[in-house]
């Protein structure tokens, strides 16, 4: 049975969530932004507003569809609210015993034909669909960061995912403007099991002293003709989230070439996670952000 979805509710709102409710809310639906800390929601809010008078100045919304965007998203302050959506998605930290938990107290709220989602970029999505009580109605919907911007969305299939749950999830994506691509349910799912790997070994090259960050920053632009260099991404990507993801390959995959790099683990066990904390592979209290290796 398809479903048809015209609310969605996004659980959890750091700079994921923002986005994807962003996104989501721009494509024409309710959305329904829950976080666990309640006073996060109103900067969450004021962080979309920002967001969308940007894509209105440089041409890409008309101030219309910014204003409809927002009259679109309702902060909600229990998981009952969020649950009576008829897509809920999951965006909460990258950690699997916290995205269990989130789901373990969000069935009981869900409606009988309520499609789950989550966003994990590593996270199996036949785990994460057993702690609920639907695993044929559950899917994930990878959003790269930046959600609103980022045109990809990987779908990923569990084990017990429904045929219809799978098409109703690609016709969503694309009813925001989306492409998908179709992942199996493998650590890290395509795009992270490639890109995650270059940067650790991006870390490897730094920490043993081959190049320092701007030098392999630059080589890898101009001599790759990637947008950011691998330590500015990882940055961007928050340092937490490509350890949890190097984690996950590496306990699931059982390869060694899957090990973190320890200057990846330090960074993050300092608390310099990127861009989010002001500081990592790049100093961001200035005007321009300064290499700090």
């Amino acid at each position: 049975m398809t479903t048809t979805i015209k609310s969605v509710a996004v659980i959890g709102a750091g700079q994921m969530g923002v986005g994807i409710a962003h996104a989501v809310a721009l494509g024409g639906y309710k959305v329904r932004l829950y976080d666990l800390a309640a006073d996060r929601l109103p900067a969450a809010l004021g962080t979309i507003a920002a967001s969308l008078a940007r894509q209105v100045e440089r041409g890409l919304v008309t101030q219309a569809q910014a204003d409809t965007a927002i009259a679109n998203i309702a902060a909600v302050e229990t998981l009952a609210e969020a649950g009576k959506a008829d897509l809920v998605i999951e965006a909460a930290v990258e950690d699997e015993a916290t995205k269990k938990a989130v789901f373990v107290e969000l069935t009981p709220h869900l409606g009988a034909d309520t499609l789950l989602a989550s966003n994990t970029s590593s996270i199996s999505i036949t785990r994460l669909a057993s702690a609920t009580d639907r695993p044929d109605r559950f899917i994930g919907l990878h959003f790269m960061k930046p959600a609103p911007v980022m045109k990809l969305v990987e779908i990923v299939r569990g084990i017990a995912t429904s045929a219809s749950t799978y098409e109703t999830a690609v016709a969503f994506a694309e009813s925001l403007g989306k492409t998908t691509t179709n992942a199996e349910d493998f650590p890290a799912f395509i795009v992270n099991r490639i890109l995650v790997p270059m940067i650790n070994e991006a870390i490897y090259t730094l920490y043993e002293g081959v190049g320092n960050v701007a030098s392999i920053d630059k080589a890898l632009k101009l001599g790759a003709n990637h947008p950011m260099g691998p330590l500015e991404l990882a940055d961007f990507m928050g340092l937490d989230v490509v350890l949890a993801i190097m984690n996950v390959l590496y306990d699931g995959l059982a390869d060694s070439k899957y090990r973190p790099c320890p200057l990846l683990v330090k960074y993050v066990e300092a608390g310099w996670l990127g861009r989010k904390s002001g500081r990592g592979f790049y100093d961001y209290s200035g005007d321009v952000p300064a290499p700090t290796r």
